[in-house]
């Protein structure tokens, strides 16, 4: 399962899924995340969430970033591997992966 993780923004924290591997030796202290949005726009890179501690909404592949880690506010919940299986396929249509 991934993780969803509020992270400290401009002015209020936004809910983001994180798509990052644990931190190692040397490695940056970043960490790459998928915002969730509900403002909607129902385009191809987006994925629907549907889990209790979010609202309806979705994840958008096309905000995808990468944050100081300390950002990282606090784990709001767990996204059921399906979900995460979905989002995947829209970061790796949109950065063109196989």
């Amino acid at each position: 399962m991934a993780r969803g993780y509020g992270i400290r923004g401009q002015s209020t924290p936004r809910p983001a899924l994180v798509l990052s591997i644990p931190i190692e030796g040397d490695d940056r202290v970043i960490t790459t995340v998928v915002p969730h949005t509900t403002s909607i726009r129902h385009t191809r890179f987006e994925t629907a969430s549907n889990v209790r501690w979010l609202k309806d909404g979705v994840f958008d592949a096309q905000g995808i970033g990468t944050y100081p880690t300390v950002k990282l506010i606090r784990k709001l919940g767990d996204l059921p591997t399906e979900q995460l299986a979905l989002v995947e396929t829209c970061v790796r249509q949109l950065l063109v992966l196989p």
